[in-house]
């Protein structure tokens, strides 16, 4: 009988053991804590503000886990240093040109470190290498910048508010715009005469690209001015060739002006001396009675009878 309560201690005692072993196992598998006793890289951060991040926090890179926050202590006057366990394992993919951000793990919120980038030319991250930070905007940034447009949306809702005042009671060019219709109607017959000024532009390109197109047709006058070398060679002697009759035109008609200022030459006299016009005038009447008296004496020798024969043969020969 004395047996029995210690047979049942020892079976107590095996299974309390048992359970023990199978609790410490479970915690391993489900904790994840048998990485706890594997080698780790040591490598370190500066943060300006580590956002609620602590010590324990998960490191991710790429969607992995790879190590958790060993320590968070401060740094110099104002900044945090973050010192992470990195898994050996992950050495292999992470760069010395990465870097670290602060993140949150999925709808729970719980601050993590992802460390992302990092170009193949650089080597591997070594022990004790501190990585560069990409700043991040918090929580509370986000809330200001949001409170700071709330802000500037109420003064521009104010702004309006007041416009919208001045709009309706027609004041300022606008609200004049919008209720007084003789502004309107100006307005549109202002409208009307821009667009008839347009069409007339219309045309007149129109007439213009008419015009170029005929100067691109070989064998018409323009065409052949802006491409005919020999034409224009011409053309340019032509009126080379005017200029210069042109100058003697000129200097012709100064010697003539001359001439007549002078009362010694011919035109001088012919203009200046009014005997010389008197005289010049009565040779005129001479010379026209002395014509008129000779076609009167041809006329009656025409009709003698000594030269009447003449003429009829010469009148004949002349039908002939």
């Amino acid at each position: 009988m004395s047996t029995s309560p210690n047979k049942r201690a020892v079976t107590v005692g095996i299974f309390v053991v048992l359970g023990l072993i199978f609790l410490v196992a479970g915690i391993l598998v489900i904790g994840n804590i048998h990485q706890t006793f594997s080698k780790k890289l040591r490598v370190t951060t500066l943060f300006d503000d580590v956002n609620g991040l602590q010590k324990g926090s998960n490191i991710w890179f790429s969607g992995v886990k790879i190590g958790t926050v060993k320590q968070v202590d401060f740094y110099g006057a104002s900044q945090v240093k973050v010192i992470m366990n990195i898994d050996r394992e992950a050495q292999q993919y992470i760069r010395k040109d990465a870097k670290v951000k602060i993140s949150t793990d999925g709808l729970i919120g719980n601050k993590i470190l992802v460390i992302y980038g990092g170009s193949e030319r650089v080597s591997f991250v070594t022990e004790d290498d501190t990585l560069s930070v990409e700043k991040t905007l918090s929580t509370e940034d986000m809330m200001s910048t949001l409170q700071e447009n709330n802000l500037n949306l109420v003064s521009i809702t104010s702004d309006f508010k007041v416009i919208s005042k001045k709009l309706a009671a027609g004041e300022g060019t606008i609200g004049r715009l919008l209720n007084d219709d003789a502004v309107f109607k100006n307005i549109e017959a202002t409208t009307a005469s821009l667009n008839a000024a347009s069409n007339k532009a219309q045309q007149l390109m129109t007439s213009l690209n008419t015009f170029t197109s005929k100067l691109n047709q070989k064998g018409t006058l323009a065409n052949d001015l802006v491409t005919d070398t020999v034409m224009v060679a011409s053309l340019r002697s032509t009126v080379k060739e005017l200029n210069e009759v042109a100058g003697n035109a000129s200097v012709f008609i100064a010697d003539l002006k001359q001439s007549a200022n002078d009362p010694k030459s011919m035109v001088g006299t012919l203009l200046k001396d009014e005997q010389s016009a008197a005289h010049l005038k009565e040779t005129m009447k001479n010379l026209d009675s002395g014509s008129k008296k000779l076609d009167e004496d041809l006329e009656a020798l025409q009709h003698n009878f000594l030269l009447r024969k003449y003429f009829r043969k010469k009148e004949k020969a002349e039908k002939k």
